[in-house]
């Protein structure tokens, strides 16, 4: 898979586990394997809708997630799952994980509270560098992001580029790069060779 040669060799040395799939179907298989009998919270992400995560791990684990739940209280339920499932909004080929949140509960989630937490990252969040991938959080994901939820913001108008708002319903109010697992926390990145997410 040598899309992914380069950024599996740094997250690895960084301290993640690391598994590459072809296909979005095959990570899906793998982690309704890998996870059984827990219970697992889900931050939002197109990724794990596209992959049909909730509906197979719903069969054998107590599965929260506010797409498919009531809210507000859903995501205070999934930051005490034993397991965190997300994706990033950027990976860069050095190894850095960088997500943008407007309420905070995934990447509150991806930092503290879970015995593990899994990333499934798509090719297409795949860049060079650290500068590269939080210009592709702000001026790709945020933006489609900010459409596809139908806000008022100049970036979700205009479709092209983070504006830096101060918009009421601006949706991105906070940054996270992930350097490496957090401490006491294990942390997995699946990463699969087919475009995923925005």
């Amino acid at each position: 898979m040598g899309t992914f040669d380069t950024v599996k060799r740094n997250l690895e040395a960084r301290g993640y586990a690391v598994r590459v799939f072809g296909t979005g179907a095959e990570a899906a298989a793998y982690l309704d394997q890998a996870i059984d009998g827990r219970t697992v919270g889900f931050g939002g992400s197109l990724t794990l809708d596209q992959l049909g995560l909730y509906d197979a791990l719903g069969k054998h684990n107590t599965v929260v997630w506010h797409w498919k739940q009531e809210a507000a209280p859903a995501r205070r339920e999934a930051m005490f799952t034993d397991v965190y499932l997300t994706s990033a909004n950027a990976l860069a080929e050095s190894g850095e994980i960088i997500n943008i949140d407007g309420i905070g509960n995934r990447v509150a989630a991806t930092l503290f509270g879970h015995e593990k937490v899994y990333f499934v990252i798509g090719r297409s969040k795949l860049v060079p560098t650290c500068d590269e991938a939080l210009w592709r959080a702000r001026n790709i994901a945020s933006p489609k992001n900010a459409q596809r939820l139908g806000k008022k913001t100049p970036c979700a108008v205009k479709g092209e580029r983070c504006y830096d708002c101060r918009s009421p319903e601006r949706i991105c109010r906070g940054l996270v790069t992930l350097w490496g697992p957090m401490m006491g926390m294990e942390a997995e990145v699946l990463l699969v060779d087919e475009d995923l997410g925005l």
